[in-house]
């Protein structure tokens, strides 16, 4: 965190960290992965308010900025929390944005796919979904799923919905919700899911990447071999370096873009965060499995919790090269006499 932390994230990493530490242990994601609410974690989230940071005050939230959330959803990450927190966060901020109400209890963001879902309004005015969206994270635990459809952003209940029951690799819920004739609410925004889907898995990959480099430290610290730990030896230190190097990056890619979404207009720091903590997410994973050997890839180790997030989460609501390709395009638009004013202009 920066030197110019507010009070507001100092008290929330405090909350989150002391919480987290508390009520996420190996029995506990161990369960989830099997498909078990963690019900007195969640409760925890609600009575300490953590929900809806992003919501003001007065509409019930707690009324803090993107970039006092981030300690939040990098905790999350770092936890490894088999919650929708993120995804609540999200999406709250997403319905405030619209003036659509906030429902309580948990909620999903959802990337629509191009094709295969429709949108219109009825005889009465109201607001009628047909069709499939697939893969929303924890769709069957959640209330409502949020995303965005053409310019508008749309809240569907899940009650009503065909749900077909799916994962990512880290055992997370990622179900197929099927919608006919499905009244939901819709209004404009200028937020998209897609936006703030990568921008809250980047943050997620920033904590769990710190929490990997941690775990290797920690065990080529105590693991000897040849009589001494095996962290004395010049190749070990190279890849802890190395590891180190890529969680900073991340994590100062993830807190940038978030302070960006304060100002508004984050496009270029959300792909850019989406891309670098997918590249640091690919290489700390591999050399904190390096310098583990076989016991990181066992249950008994936490690394292969934190390992297996990072890889669903790299590729969820954008791949890196997805997020390259649209910041490529984006560039060539602008044209190449635009790039290095558009890059020195940008102050946070």
């Amino acid at each position: 965190m920066t030197q110019a932390t507010s009070e507001m994230a100092i008290l929330l990493d405090q909350t989150v960290t002391r919480l987290f530490g508390d009520l996420v242990t190996e029995k506990v994601l161990a369960a989830a992965e099997q498909g078990v609410w963690p019900q007195q974690l969640w409760d925890a989230i609600v009575e300490n308010g953590l929900t809806q940071p992003l919501v003001s005050e007065e509409n019930g939230g707690v009324g803090a900025s993107w970039r006092d959330t981030y300690v939040i959803i990098r905790a999350a990450g770092y936890f490894s929390a088999p919650v929708p927190l993120p995804e609540t966060i999200a999406a709250g901020s997403l319905l405030s944005q619209s003036g659509i109400a906030v429902p309580e209890g948990p909620l999903s963001l959802a990337k629509a796919p191009k094709n295969g879902l429709d949108l219109a309004k009825d005889d009465q005015g109201n607001w009628r979904l047909d069709g499939c969206l697939p893969r929303v994270p924890w769709g069957r635990d959640v209330g409502y799923v949020i995303f965005s459809y053409e310019d508008l952003i749309v809240c569907a209940p899940v009650a009503g919905s065909e749900i077909s029951k799916g994962s990512n690799v880290a055992g997370e819920p990622r179900d197929n919700l099927s919608f006919s004739n499905q009244t939901v609410e819709a209004s404009p925004c200028s937020g998209t899911s897609d936006r703030n889907g990568a921008l809250i898995r980047a943050a997620q990959i920033a904590g769990a990447a710190e929490r990997a480099l941690e775990e290797a430290v920690g065990y080529a610290n105590e693991r000897v071999q040849f009589g001494r730990a095996i962290g004395k030896f010049q190749a070990i230190q190279q890849n802890l370096a190395v590891m180190a190097s890529e969680t900073a990056a991340a994590g100062c890619a993830a807190e940038m873009a978030f302070q960006a979404a304060d100002n508004g207009k984050a496009e270029f720091e959300i792909a850019a965060a989406k891309i670098r903590n997918g590249e640091a997410g690919d290489i700390v994973t591999a050399t904190a499995h390096q310098v583990l050997g076989a016991i990181g890839f066992t249950r008994e180790h936490h690394l292969n919790f934190v390992s297996r997030r990072i890889w669903s989460w790299r590729a969820e609501f954008g791949s890196a090269s997805s997020w390259a390709l649209k910041l490529g395009q984006a560039t060539i638009e602008r044209g190449g006499e635009n790039l290095w004013p558009d890059l020195t202009a940008r102050q946070h």
